[in-house]
Protein backbone atom coordinates (compact mmCIF):
# COMPACT_ATOMS: atom_id res chain seq x y z
CA UNK A 1 0.00 0.00 0.00
CA UNK A 2 1.33 3.39 -1.06
CA UNK A 3 0.37 6.21 1.04
CA UNK A 4 -0.78 10.04 -0.03
CA UNK A 5 -0.24 12.67 2.21
CA UNK A 6 -2.88 15.70 1.30
CA UNK A 7 -1.45 19.08 3.07
CA UNK A 8 -4.24 21.60 3.50
CA UNK A 9 -2.90 24.74 4.62
CA UNK A 10 -5.70 26.94 6.74
CA UNK A 11 -6.02 30.32 8.01
CA UNK A 12 -9.56 31.44 8.67
CA UNK A 13 -11.48 28.57 6.60
CA UNK A 14 -13.85 27.53 8.88
CA UNK A 15 -16.59 27.58 6.65
CA UNK A 16 -14.11 25.48 4.10
CA UNK A 17 -12.88 22.84 5.59
CA UNK A 18 -15.93 20.45 5.93
CA UNK A 19 -17.03 21.08 2.31
CA UNK A 20 -13.22 20.36 1.14
CA UNK A 21 -13.11 17.45 3.41
CA UNK A 22 -16.35 15.59 1.43
CA UNK A 23 -15.34 16.61 -1.56
CA UNK A 24 -12.02 14.96 -0.97
CA UNK A 25 -13.21 11.80 -0.09
CA UNK A 26 -15.09 11.52 -3.43
CA UNK A 27 -11.99 10.00 -4.67
CA UNK A 28 -11.97 7.58 -1.99
CA UNK A 29 -13.38 4.32 -4.22
CA UNK A 30 -10.46 5.69 -7.24
CA UNK A 31 -7.62 5.22 -3.85
CA UNK A 32 -9.15 2.19 -2.83
CA UNK A 33 -8.55 0.64 -6.45
CA UNK A 34 -4.75 2.11 -6.18
CA UNK A 35 -4.63 0.62 -3.13
CA UNK A 36 -3.21 4.16 -1.41
CA UNK A 37 -3.95 5.19 2.00
CA UNK A 38 -4.72 8.27 2.75
CA UNK A 39 -3.78 10.84 5.52
CA UNK A 40 -5.11 14.27 5.35
CA UNK A 41 -2.68 17.05 7.53
CA UNK A 42 -4.32 20.23 8.31
CA UNK A 43 -1.74 23.36 8.69
CA UNK A 44 -3.59 25.55 10.74
CA UNK A 45 -2.05 28.96 10.18
CA UNK A 46 -2.95 30.85 13.74
CA UNK A 47 -6.87 30.98 12.59
CA UNK A 48 -9.09 33.71 14.61
CA UNK A 49 -12.22 31.71 13.95
CA UNK A 50 -12.77 28.11 14.19
CA UNK A 51 -10.54 26.43 12.15
CA UNK A 52 -9.15 23.84 14.73
CA UNK A 53 -12.86 23.22 16.05
CA UNK A 54 -13.89 21.95 13.01
CA UNK A 55 -10.94 19.67 12.06
CA UNK A 56 -11.10 17.88 15.08
CA UNK A 57 -14.51 17.34 14.56
CA UNK A 58 -13.29 15.79 10.98
CA UNK A 59 -10.94 14.34 13.46
CA UNK A 60 -13.47 12.36 15.46
CA UNK A 61 -15.18 10.89 12.28
CA UNK A 62 -11.68 9.96 10.83
CA UNK A 63 -8.56 9.07 12.23
CA UNK A 64 -6.84 9.70 8.85
CA UNK A 65 -7.33 13.32 9.43
CA UNK A 66 -4.57 15.06 11.53
CA UNK A 67 -3.48 19.13 12.43
CA UNK A 68 -1.08 21.13 13.32
CA UNK A 69 -2.06 24.38 14.71
CA UNK A 70 0.76 27.70 15.39
CA UNK A 71 1.36 29.43 17.40
CA UNK A 72 0.52 32.70 15.80
CA UNK A 73 -0.05 33.42 12.43
CA UNK A 74 3.21 32.57 10.06
CA UNK A 75 1.88 32.65 6.43
CA UNK A 76 1.39 30.04 4.06
CA UNK A 77 4.75 29.64 3.36
CA UNK A 78 5.51 28.97 6.41
CA UNK A 79 2.23 26.66 6.44
CA UNK A 80 3.26 24.62 3.43
CA UNK A 81 6.43 23.95 5.20
CA UNK A 82 5.39 22.55 8.07
CA UNK A 83 3.06 20.17 6.50
CA UNK A 84 5.87 19.31 4.01
CA UNK A 85 8.04 18.34 7.46
CA UNK A 86 5.26 16.34 8.87
CA UNK A 87 4.04 14.45 5.94
CA UNK A 88 4.99 10.62 5.99
CA UNK A 89 3.29 10.23 2.78
CA UNK A 90 5.39 8.47 -0.44
CA UNK A 91 3.32 11.10 -2.71
CA UNK A 92 2.79 14.09 -1.10
CA UNK A 93 0.02 17.20 -2.23
CA UNK A 94 -0.45 20.44 -1.68
CA UNK A 95 -4.37 21.55 -1.73
CA UNK A 96 -6.20 25.34 -0.79
CA UNK A 97 -9.19 24.52 1.53
CA UNK A 98 -10.88 27.25 -0.56
CA UNK A 99 -11.80 24.63 -3.32
CA UNK A 100 -9.71 26.95 -5.46
CA UNK A 101 -7.46 23.77 -5.99
CA UNK A 102 -10.02 21.19 -7.52
CA UNK A 103 -9.82 17.83 -5.78
CA UNK A 104 -11.41 15.77 -9.08
CA UNK A 105 -7.61 16.20 -10.31
CA UNK A 106 -6.07 13.66 -7.78
CA UNK A 107 -6.26 10.63 -9.93
CA UNK A 108 -4.91 12.51 -12.88
CA UNK A 109 -1.95 13.49 -10.56
CA UNK A 110 -1.45 9.91 -9.35
CA UNK A 111 -1.65 8.49 -12.78
CA UNK A 112 1.08 11.08 -13.62
CA UNK A 113 3.53 10.04 -11.18
CA UNK A 114 3.03 6.25 -11.53
CA UNK A 115 4.22 7.06 -15.68
CA UNK A 116 7.73 8.04 -13.76
CA UNK A 117 6.67 11.59 -13.14
CA UNK A 118 8.59 13.64 -9.83
CA UNK A 119 5.34 15.96 -9.85
CA UNK A 120 2.28 16.66 -11.22
CA UNK A 121 1.63 20.85 -11.34
CA UNK A 122 -1.54 22.86 -11.92
CA UNK A 123 -1.54 26.10 -13.53
CA UNK A 124 -4.74 28.16 -14.19
CA UNK A 125 -4.54 28.75 -18.17
CA UNK A 126 -8.12 31.60 -17.30
CA UNK A 127 -8.26 34.10 -14.27
CA UNK A 128 -12.49 34.06 -14.28
CA UNK A 129 -13.16 36.12 -11.68
CA UNK A 130 -10.35 37.65 -10.56
CA UNK A 131 -9.94 41.69 -11.10
CA UNK A 132 -8.73 42.71 -14.25
CA UNK A 133 -6.20 44.92 -12.15
CA UNK A 134 -4.96 42.21 -10.51
CA UNK A 135 -4.60 39.50 -13.17
CA UNK A 136 -2.83 42.47 -15.18
CA UNK A 137 0.13 42.92 -12.42
CA UNK A 138 -0.30 39.24 -12.52
CA UNK A 139 0.95 38.22 -16.00
CA UNK A 140 3.69 40.87 -15.71
CA UNK A 141 5.36 39.33 -12.76
CA UNK A 142 5.31 35.84 -14.49
CA UNK A 143 6.86 37.28 -17.74
CA UNK A 144 9.46 39.20 -15.39
CA UNK A 145 10.86 36.38 -13.36
CA UNK A 146 11.17 34.44 -16.80
CA UNK A 147 13.75 37.44 -17.75
CA UNK A 148 15.38 37.98 -14.75
CA UNK A 149 15.67 34.72 -13.08
CA UNK A 150 16.89 31.25 -13.94
CA UNK A 151 14.32 29.31 -12.42
CA UNK A 152 11.20 28.34 -14.20
CA UNK A 153 7.77 29.70 -12.86
CA UNK A 154 5.05 28.93 -14.79
CA UNK A 155 2.58 31.45 -16.10
CA UNK A 156 -0.80 30.57 -13.54
CA UNK A 157 1.10 27.92 -11.61
CA UNK A 158 -1.03 27.36 -8.22
CA UNK A 159 1.09 26.07 -5.21
CA UNK A 160 -1.49 23.03 -5.63
CA UNK A 161 1.25 20.07 -6.67
CA UNK A 162 1.52 16.39 -5.63
CA UNK A 163 5.60 15.17 -5.24
CA UNK A 164 6.88 11.92 -4.86
CA UNK A 165 8.98 11.62 -1.39
CA UNK A 166 12.51 12.07 -3.45
CA UNK A 167 10.82 15.65 -4.19
CA UNK A 168 9.45 16.40 -1.14
CA UNK A 169 13.13 15.78 0.39
CA UNK A 170 14.53 17.73 -1.52
CA UNK A 171 12.78 20.85 -0.94
CA UNK A 172 13.01 19.77 2.90
CA UNK A 173 16.75 20.12 2.21
CA UNK A 174 16.42 23.81 1.97
CA UNK A 175 15.98 25.53 5.22
CA UNK A 176 15.55 29.31 4.24
CA UNK A 177 13.56 31.40 6.34
CA UNK A 178 12.75 33.48 3.70
CA UNK A 179 10.47 31.28 1.09
CA UNK A 180 9.04 31.35 -2.27
CA UNK A 181 7.78 28.22 -3.13
CA UNK A 182 7.06 28.63 -6.45
CA UNK A 183 10.41 29.12 -7.10
CA UNK A 184 11.34 26.53 -5.18
CA UNK A 185 9.93 23.81 -6.66
CA UNK A 186 11.59 25.16 -10.28
CA UNK A 187 14.84 25.14 -8.48
CA UNK A 188 14.89 22.12 -7.37
CA UNK A 189 14.32 21.04 -10.71
CA UNK A 190 12.77 16.99 -11.21
CA UNK A 191 10.57 16.43 -14.03
CA UNK A 192 6.88 18.02 -13.71
CA UNK A 193 3.85 17.52 -15.53
CA UNK A 194 1.83 20.49 -15.89
CA UNK A 195 -2.02 19.86 -15.81
CA UNK A 196 -4.19 22.77 -16.88
CA UNK A 197 -7.47 24.10 -15.61
CA UNK A 198 -9.99 26.76 -15.81
CA UNK A 199 -10.21 29.01 -12.63
CA UNK A 200 -12.41 28.11 -9.91
CA UNK A 201 -13.79 30.83 -8.17
CA UNK A 202 -14.12 30.50 -4.12
CA UNK A 203 -17.54 29.82 -2.67
CA UNK A 204 -17.30 30.38 0.68
CA UNK A 205 -15.38 32.81 2.53
CA UNK A 206 -12.92 35.80 1.28
CA UNK A 207 -9.36 35.45 -0.19
CA UNK A 208 -6.44 36.31 2.06
CA UNK A 209 -4.57 37.64 -0.55
CA UNK A 210 -5.44 41.38 -1.52
CA UNK A 211 -3.50 43.14 -3.66
CA UNK A 212 -0.88 44.54 -1.49
CA UNK A 213 -0.09 41.01 -0.23
CA UNK A 214 0.24 39.72 -3.65
CA UNK A 215 2.79 42.65 -4.42
CA UNK A 216 4.53 42.43 -1.18
CA UNK A 217 4.68 38.35 -2.07
CA UNK A 218 5.95 38.97 -5.73
CA UNK A 219 8.57 41.07 -4.49
CA UNK A 220 9.60 38.14 -2.01
CA UNK A 221 9.73 35.78 -5.29
CA UNK A 222 12.63 38.57 -7.18
CA UNK A 223 14.74 39.09 -4.38
CA UNK A 224 14.68 35.26 -3.64
CA UNK A 225 15.94 33.92 -6.89
CA UNK A 226 17.19 36.91 -9.15
CA UNK A 227 20.25 39.48 -8.42
CA UNK A 228 19.69 40.74 -11.56
CA UNK A 229 17.80 43.72 -9.80
CA UNK A 230 20.85 44.85 -8.00
CA UNK A 231 22.69 44.41 -11.05
CA UNK A 232 20.19 47.12 -12.80
CA UNK A 233 20.76 49.36 -9.60
CA UNK A 234 24.68 48.99 -10.44
CA UNK A 235 24.55 49.47 -14.24
CA UNK A 236 21.92 52.50 -13.28
CA UNK A 237 24.55 54.20 -11.43
CA UNK A 238 27.68 53.92 -13.62
CA UNK A 239 24.80 55.30 -16.52
CA UNK A 240 23.89 58.28 -13.85
CA UNK A 241 27.45 58.92 -12.98
CA UNK A 242 28.28 59.56 -16.48
CA UNK A 243 25.64 61.57 -16.95
CA UNK A 244 26.48 64.21 -14.09
CA UNK A 245 29.91 64.18 -15.96
CA UNK A 246 28.46 65.11 -18.69
CA UNK A 247 26.58 68.01 -17.34
CA UNK A 248 29.80 69.19 -15.28
CA UNK A 249 31.12 69.64 -18.58
CA UNK A 250 28.57 71.10 -20.14
CA UNK A 251 27.82 73.74 -17.66
CA UNK A 252 31.24 74.83 -17.40
CA UNK A 253 31.77 75.20 -20.65
CA UNK A 254 28.03 77.15 -20.96
CA UNK A 255 29.25 79.50 -18.47
CA UNK A 256 32.75 80.16 -20.12
CA UNK A 257 30.49 81.49 -23.17
CA UNK A 258 27.84 82.77 -21.84
CA UNK A 259 28.63 83.55 -18.11
CA UNK A 260 24.97 83.64 -16.91
CA UNK A 261 25.21 81.51 -13.70
CA UNK A 262 21.19 81.69 -13.27
CA UNK A 263 19.60 80.23 -15.78
CA UNK A 264 18.65 76.83 -16.33
CA UNK A 265 18.33 76.22 -12.59
CA UNK A 266 14.16 74.87 -12.97
CA UNK A 267 16.54 72.21 -15.21
CA UNK A 268 19.37 71.73 -12.95
CA UNK A 269 16.65 71.21 -9.51
CA UNK A 270 14.59 68.46 -11.97
CA UNK A 271 18.29 66.59 -12.59
CA UNK A 272 18.62 66.94 -8.86
CA UNK A 273 15.57 65.51 -8.23
CA UNK A 274 15.47 62.84 -10.87
CA UNK A 275 18.92 61.46 -9.14
CA UNK A 276 18.43 61.45 -6.08
CA UNK A 277 15.14 59.53 -6.53
CA UNK A 278 17.19 56.74 -8.86
CA UNK A 279 19.74 56.84 -5.92
CA UNK A 280 16.68 56.16 -3.24
CA UNK A 281 15.45 53.60 -5.49
CA UNK A 282 18.91 51.79 -5.59
CA UNK A 283 19.59 52.41 -1.99
CA UNK A 284 15.82 50.35 -1.00
CA UNK A 285 17.11 47.41 -3.98
CA UNK A 286 20.04 47.00 -1.98
CA UNK A 287 17.63 46.95 1.56
CA UNK A 288 15.71 44.43 0.04
CA UNK A 289 18.78 41.87 0.07
CA UNK A 290 19.83 43.10 3.05
CA UNK A 291 16.87 42.51 4.91
CA UNK A 292 16.63 39.38 3.79
CA UNK A 293 20.35 38.47 4.38
CA UNK A 294 19.22 40.04 8.24
CA UNK A 295 16.69 37.30 8.73
CA UNK A 296 18.54 34.51 7.79
CA UNK A 297 21.06 35.12 9.53
CA UNK A 298 18.93 35.29 13.09
CA UNK A 299 17.92 31.78 12.64
CA UNK A 300 14.95 32.13 13.53
CA UNK A 301 12.25 28.82 13.21
CA UNK A 302 9.75 29.05 10.48
CA UNK A 303 6.89 28.00 12.25
CA UNK A 304 6.24 27.36 16.13
CA UNK A 305 3.64 24.75 16.97
CA UNK A 306 0.82 25.50 19.50
CA UNK A 307 -1.10 21.96 19.10
CA UNK A 308 -0.40 19.37 16.92
CA UNK A 309 -2.40 15.97 16.33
Amino acid sequence: MSLLSVIVPCYNEEENVAPFYEELMKNESFFREKEIELEVLFIDDGSADGTVQEVRKLRERDERVHYVSFSRNFGKEAAMFAGLEHSKGDYVVLMDADLQDPPALLPDMINCLEQGYDSAATRRVSRKGEPPIRSFFARMFYRLMKRISKTEIMDGARDYRMMTRQMVDAILSMKEYNRFTKGIFGWVGFRTKWLEYENVERTRGETKWNFWKLLLYSMDGITAFSTVPLMIASVAGVLFCMLAFVMIIFIIVRKLIFGDPVAGWPSLVCIMLFLSGVQFLCTGILGQYLAKTYMEVKKRPIYLVKEEV
